[in-house]
């Protein structure tokens, strides 16, 4: 039996550590301490659980011997800084029932930690970095690949957001109802930034990066768990019908397969079920916003057995409505693309040229695209090609330059 031990413990933190690390966080104030509370409870665990005896709830009693690690650190440095033996005599002073732990709200812990990492006083990189860090638990080494930073300015951006909210008494709660469509919505912008670098890394080898998709949908589907809102639910719904695509949307070398092009049956139908069951209760609210309403054009797209069954027309609708609802120049140019579908590709050339010409899209590489290969379909070669070298500057995905590479040979 103690030789299973070390695998039900790796278990366990696989399933619970960010559990008990959000708790923990809760109950002595400080990430750093709270931090290293985890890694002392595990290793408690360890050296306990062989002899003692698996817990029959592991969590509060990885919470509470965390708890107390913590307060025996703060204790011994206090022989060196006297300021922590008030910290220690306080936190000793809580309450430390296990029983009580028990009955604790732990997952609205991690509702708390997600708005606290996604507090408005912090930078958006800092807001991503720290959920990814302390929420999703990815390592600072892997946040750094996923967004092309260096790992030493990665870990002083996540240093510098911890040492903000503990200097600026940032607190560690669920906002007042009054300020949660503000603060839910700094939070589901980096829960959807975090799915969009996943589905479509911004620059590297691949084309796609499944662990961030994933972490970004297990965070929603949490968000959704613990606070039911619709805007939630769409965003979980549209994440969900983007994500069912995934095994169609490059060969097996990694190349880009157009989405006139994947083979639809590859395309996860559970992954589909979920999200227009999802998107269908958000619409059903009637107080949906814009993330329900990108869901919506993603269900046309999910409904259609074949390129020429998408209903584009209906498309372009939501998309008006979407404009009204959240108007962008990225939008606009989602609609531009989708007129261009249905009225064909001269309707569109004509409206992204006229985005173009405002300025507000010169360096988005995904304008450039679009009218490179709505020129193409008009046999406006020149044309193409000229967008087609502007999309090569501004590319920096491997599989996105070697699929542009192609479409210039052909011209």
């Amino acid at each position: 039996m103690a030789d299973s031990i070390p695998d039900t413990v790796n278990a366990i933190y696989r399933a619970e550590s960010r559990r008990v690390l959000a708790t923990l966080i809760r109950l002595l104030g400080d990430f750093e301490l709270a931090e290293e509370a985890l890694h002392d409870a595990f290793t408690a665990a360890l050296e306990q659980w062989p002899r003692d005896g698996v817990p029959e709830k592991p969590r509060p009693w990885l919470v509470s011997a965390g708890r107390f690690k913590a307060i025996d650190r703060l204790r011994r440095r206090a022989r060196f800084d006297q300021s922590l033996t008030e910290l220690a005599r306080l936190l000793d002073e809580s309450s430390d029932n296990i029983r009580e732990l028990e009955n604790e709200h732990v997952e609205d812990d991690r509702l708390r930690l997600i708005f606290t990492c996604c507090h408005p006083a912090l930078t958006r990189e800092a807001q991503i970095a720290l959920t990814l860090r302390e929420v999703c638990g990815l390592t600072t080494e892997e946040i750094a690949r996923a967004f092309l930073t260096p790992t030493p300015a990665l870990a002083q951006r996540i240093v510098r957001a911890k040492v903000k909210i503990r200097d600026a008494r940032i607190p560690y709660e669920v906002p007042a109802r009054n300020e949660l469509p503000e603060r839910l919505d700094a939070v589901l912008q980096v829960i959807y930034l975090v799915f969009n670098e996943g589905y479509s890394a911004s620059s590297g080898a691949s084309l796609t990066r499944a662990d961030l998709s994933g972490e970004a949908i297990r965070l929603a589907k949490l968000l959704h768990e613990l606070l039911p809102d619709p805007e939630v639910t769409g965003l979980l719904a549209l994440m969900l019908l983007h994500e069912s695509r995934r095994p169609a949307r490059a060969t097996l070398e990694g190349e880009v397969i157009l989405l006139d092009d994947q083979d639809r049956t590859l395309w996860d139908r559970e992954q589909i079920a979920e999200g227009l069951l999802l998107m269908d209760q958000a619409l059903s609210s009637n107080r949906f916003g814009p993330y329900t309403l990108q869901a919506a054009i993603a269900a046309v797209h999910a409904r259609a057995t074949d390129p020429s069954a998408t209903d584009w027309a209906r498309i372009v609708s939501l998309y008006d409505v979407l404009l009204r609802a959240s108007p962008s120049p990225v939008i606009e140019l989602n609609r531009a693309v989708a007129v261009a579908m249905r009225d064909g590709p001269q309707a569109g050339v004509e409206l992204i040229e006229t985005l173009l010409a405002r300025g507000d899209l010169t360096d988005y590489q995904p304008a450039h695209a679009a009218l490179a290969d709505l020129y193409r379909r008009l046999g406006k070669n020149e044309e193409a090609r000229q967008a087609y070298l502007r999309v090569l500057e501004l590319t920096q995905q491997e599989p996105q330059r070697r699929f542009i590479q192609r479409r210039l040979a052909e011209l």
